[in-house]
């Protein structure tokens, strides 16, 4: 019985280096995946939005494809700051995957709308800008209708969701979108740009 103690007892450590350069260095990923996050988070707090782009993408590359949620929000995340940082049409094509990600995995409502939402701002955004720089009806007609879908599609299922507060949110962009659509080029080149 003792040698059998001792064996084992011996063997321990054996099995954590096992344990170690096995299972193990899928959770030190995560840690550092967690520590970046951390940090990407400080940076979108502190609206230094480069930093958070770079942060959320390395984050992106130690997240294991298991954590779709984690990789789903980090995703959204980084869409985000690349509209801050002006690109939009990457973070549109970002932000079209992803919503096609989400639908194919049955993800949570509130994360699909989040995206559907950014995803409604980068259209929305396109228009104004593709305004501004003079491009012809058929060229931003597109985008400002896919902007007016989405914000009606939010605005229906936060209604059947009893969200009214956010109903109105997207009701009020919904206007905005079509105000869009009808201001002439001169009453647009007036107005500031609109925030996130």
């Amino acid at each position: 019985m003792r040698t059998l103690l001792l064996l084992g007892w011996l063997l321990l450590p054996a099995g954590g280096v096992a344990y170690h350069f096995g299972p193990g260095q899928d959770a030190l990923k995560l840690d550092d995946a967690d520590a970046i996050l951390v940090a990407a988070a400080k940076a979108v707090a502190d609206q230094d939005w480069a930093t958070a782009d770079g942060k959320l993408e390395e984050a992106l590359k130690l997240l294991p494809a298991d954590q779709k949620e984690a990789v789903f929000r980090t995703r959204l995340e980084r869409a985000k700051a690349q509209m801050f940082l002006k690109k939009v049409p990457q973070a549109q094509d970002e932000l079209n995957s992803l919503l096609a990600d989400l639908t194919d995995a049955k993800a949570a409502p509130e994360l699909l709308r989040q995206t559907r939402e950014a995803l409604a701002n980068t259209h929305f955004y396109m228009t104004w800008m593709m305004r501004l720089e003079g491009a012809p009806r058929e060229v931003w007609e597109p985008e400002i209708e896919a902007a007016r879908q989405n914000y009606k599609l939010l605005a229906l299922d936060a209604e059947k969701a009893g969200k009214h507060e956010l109903a109105t949110g997207s009701r009020g962009d919904l206007e905005a979108t079509v105000k869009l659509a009808r201001l002439e080029v001169q009453d647009l080149q007036g107005l500031p740009l609109p925030s996130q």
